[in-house]
Order: C-alpha cells, then structure tokens, then sequence
C-alpha cells in the first residue's frame, strides 16, 4: 500500500491526463453526448484534487479527468461534423481554404484539403476531401470557392465533393511568404538538377513529393522508403543535430535558437500536415528540455504531443493514417528500438549500421500493424532499402541546398555545382528501382481490427518484459542529441 501512497512526479500526473485525452477522443466517435460545457470545468476539477493529492493512485483520477476533456473535445468535434449530414447528397456552395499542397490523383485530377468551412457565413467544422478539374496555380493557403454535390467523408474528412467545380481562388497578399520562399527555391533546385533526381531532392529537402514521378512514388512505396520524401520528424532531426553540433561550442543558447528558428521554418515551409505538427511538437519539447539540462520520458512526449494534436483537431486520431504512422513510428524508434538494443547488446554502444537496422526494423514493426490494416501490403525489403538509402540523406540534403544556392549565386554554372548531388541522387534512385524490383519485395497481408489489437499488446508485453530485464533507462535518450 505504501507504493501507492508514495508521491508521484508531476511529469506522470501530466502524462497520465494525456493519456485520458486520447481514449476520450478516441471514445468520442460512440459515445457523443459530452458536449456540455460543465464536463471540462469537472474535468479540471477532478485533475486540480488528484495534483493536490499528489500520490500515486491518484493517477487513475488524472486518466478519468483527461478521458473526461477528451469525450467533451471529442463530441463538441462530432457536433460540428454533423452539421454536414442533412446536406449528404445535395448541391452544395462551400468556401474553404486548401491546408495542404494540392495533390494530383491517378486519374489526372487535382485534390484538395479543405479547412476553415464555411456554407453562406455559417462557420462549419472539420476538413473536406475535394477533387476537381486541373486547376493550374492553385496553391496552399489559397482560399475557394466551391460547387459541387455533398457526400459522406471518410477518415478524418467530415465530407467530400467528387468532380467540384471551383468557382473562385481568393489569395491573400502577400500571401503565405514561405511557400513562395519553398516554390521559389525548388525552382532554381529544378533549374540545377535533371530528371526524377530534382524532384527527389526537393523531396529530401522539403517534403514536397507532389512533383515525384508516378513510377518512383511505385517503386518508393515497395521499398518502404516514402517517409524519406515525407516531411517528417526525421528532417527536422537531421536540421536539429546539425544546429546544434554547429553552435553548441559557441553558446548552447545560440544552438538552441537556431534549432528553434530552423524547426519553425520548416514547419512553415511545408505546412502543418498532422505528422509535421507531431514532429516539430516533439522537436521543440526535447529541445526546450535539453536546454534546461533535461530529458522527456518517451512516453510522456508521445502522449503529451497526442494530447495537443487530438484537442486542436479530434479527427486526427479518428482515421488520419499520416498521424496514426507518425506516431507509431515515433514510438517505435524512442521505445522499441532502444529496448532491443538493450537486451541483445547491452551497455555496447551500437555502431552505426547497427543503429540504421535496429531504427528501421522497429519503426516497421511499430507502423506495420497500421499497414497491413489500411492497405494489405508488406515490404519485405524496406530493411534492406533503408540501410542502403537512410544513411546517405542527410548529404543529400546538404548537397541538394548546395544545388540550390549554386542556381541563385552563379546560375551560369549550376548545372556543374550540381554535379555530386546529381550524382548521389541518381544513384539513389537507381537503389530504390533495384530494391522495388525484385522478386519477392512485397507480399499481401490483409489484418482485420483484432490483429491490430493483438499485435500492439503482444508488443507492449514484449517491450515490458525486455524493460524488466535490462532496466533500460528511457531518459538516456533523447531525439536532437
């Protein structure tokens, strides 16, 4: 009894709560009728008794009250999406703003994510999936006007319009700085680098794979490799690192602002998707702790970060895949990795091959789950593709931004300032289409709702017993070190 009753640090109290957040909102799609505004006011209340208390069974209390704002985030959420339901199947007239960069189908047409609803000055809650006609110079931040019949949503969309028809494109001026700062850059990047290698490392650089050849997004996709052209958490760790081994014998406040300042600007540069949200989230906590001599328990960043996302936008959680993956990838580096590692190889330190393998495997695991639910298809070589490709980005990346400024500073030679990404590039590519390529490099594996449950608490218990083992100490370590 006296392990309950001992203190517990406040960093659980705040973990547990973030916890509650995510089954609430996850409870919300059936259990909707918390929308009073009474329930988060009980919700705090309950959470201000439990951190007064401050004992270690009083985490149940903090679960109960983050489930509580979660349910009421959650069903205030599905009463805004409901709004749409009496119109499914009309004709429709919505403005709306484009959250993403417009996207091009296999069928030649352009889709589009629409946020900020609004149906004749009536404010309407969640995201719409539209497609439409080409529409040349559309852009993200771009607000429209759009005509079309109103049928159900999916995942995280309220509702979609098939085959809309825009009306009007409304720009603001001077519009959003740094898309055109991005679209101006992977100009002159184009204007240095040729074929599918330009747009692979605007990929790299940006997470812009709007422009990527159908047959390498293919042959991406068999390899398991699309998370490279996907800005992600990833990116934002090698911007990170960098900064900071640049700047850190200078002045860990200098390291620790322009780390600051680059994950903002990429942030802004490729847009607040919901994986780029999580990951400069997390980005900024693990640097604001490292600053202050600290560290974040894994778990307490990932339900943290969950807990954020899920208030801001509860249909996150609800069906958006690009969430779902990059949390479970996150999870499966700072968690699973490190436990692996711990219990085959112990104190040694991995080297780094090793690391790549060990990284990449457990990511897959983490995700694979996810995957074979939405999809059915495993790649039987993403291991393999990432130890051959991982390692060698982050060059890319820098001799990609070379490339790029070669093409402003002496555009007359940018071809040739290009020349060792090119290379590096093409043979990159030449990596991905030989992996894709072979034989056996996906296989077809449908998981229905129960496997998925059973594969995460088969991994959860086996991720227990290893901690148990090796008593594994989390906060040793840490995403920008």
């Amino acid at each position: 009894m006296y392990w309950l009753r001992a203190r517990v640090h406040p960093m659980w109290q705040v973990t547990a709560a973030c916890l509650g957040v995510l089954v609430g909102v996850g409870c919300a799609q059936w259990a909707n009728r918390f929308d009073a505004a009474w329930w988060p006011v009980l919700a705090m209340g309950i959470a201000v008794a439990c951190i007064v208390v401050g004992q270690r069974w009083m985490l149940v209390g903090m679960v109960i009250a983050g489930g509580l704002l979660g349910l009421w985030r959650g069903s205030v959420a599905q009463h805004d999406i409901s709004m749409y339901s009496n119109q499914f199947g009309q004709h429709v007239r919505l403005t709306g703003k484009v959250t993403e960069d417009p996207e091009t189908n296999k069928r030649g047409e352009l889709v589009l994510r629409l946020g900020a609803i609004s149906d004749h000055g009536r404010s309407l809650g969640g995201e719409l999936w539209v497609t439409t006609s080409n529409h040349p110079g559309l852009q993200r931040s771009d607000r429209v006007v759009i005509d079309g019949k109103l049928t159900e949503g999916f995942g995280s969309f309220a509702a979609s319009i098939k085959k809309a028809t825009i009306i009007s494109v409304q720009r603001e001026q001077p519009g959003d700085i740094a898309l055109v700062i991005r679209n101006d850059f992977s100009a002159h990047v184009e204007q240095a680098l040729h074929g599918a290698a330009a747009s692979l490392g605007i990929g790299y650089l940006l997470g812009e794979k709007q422009g990527l050849p159908e047959e390498l997004v293919t042959a991406l996709k068999v390899a398991g490799l699309t998370h490279i052209v996907v800005a992600s958490g990833y990116n934002l760790t090698v911007l990170v690192r960098l900064a900071r081994r640049l700047f850190e014998k200078v002045s860990k406040f200098l390291s620790m602002f322009t780390s600051a300042l680059l994950i903002g600007g990429f942030m802004a540069v490729t847009g607040l998707s919901p994986s780029m949200t999580r990951a400069g989230l997390v980005s900024l906590m693990a640097l604001w702790a490292w600053y202050y001599g600290r560290r974040f328990h894994p778990v307490c960043l990932l339900a943290f970060a969950g807990a954020i996302t899920v208030l801001v936008n509860p249909s996150y959680e609800w069906g958006n895949l690009g969430w779902q993956l990059s949390f479970a990838a996150f999870a499966g580096v700072m968690i699973v990795a490190p436990l692996v590692h711990a219990y085959f190889f112990g104190q040694d330190k991995p080297n780094f091959v090793a690391q790549i393998l060990i990284e990449t495997i457990a990511a897959q695991i983490a995700t694979l789950p996810i995957i074979l639910f939405a999809f059915g298809q495993l790649s039987n070589v993403a291991p393999l593709a990432n130890l051959l490709i991982v390692p060698a980005v982050p060059y890319a990346m820098l001799l990609v931004f070379v490339a790029g400024l070669g093409a402003y500073v002496l555009p007359q030679f940018a071809t040739i300032i290009a020349w060792p990404a090119q290379i590096v590039l093409d043979a990159m590519i030449a990596i991905v289409n030989w992996c894709a390529n072979l034989s056996w490099a996906q296989s077809t594996l449908q998981l229905q709702w129960w496997g998925v449950l059973l594969w995460y608490a088969t991994l959860m218990g086996l991720c227990w017993y290893m901690w148990r083992v090796t008593k594994y100490r989390f906060h040793n370590s840490s995403i920008v070190e």
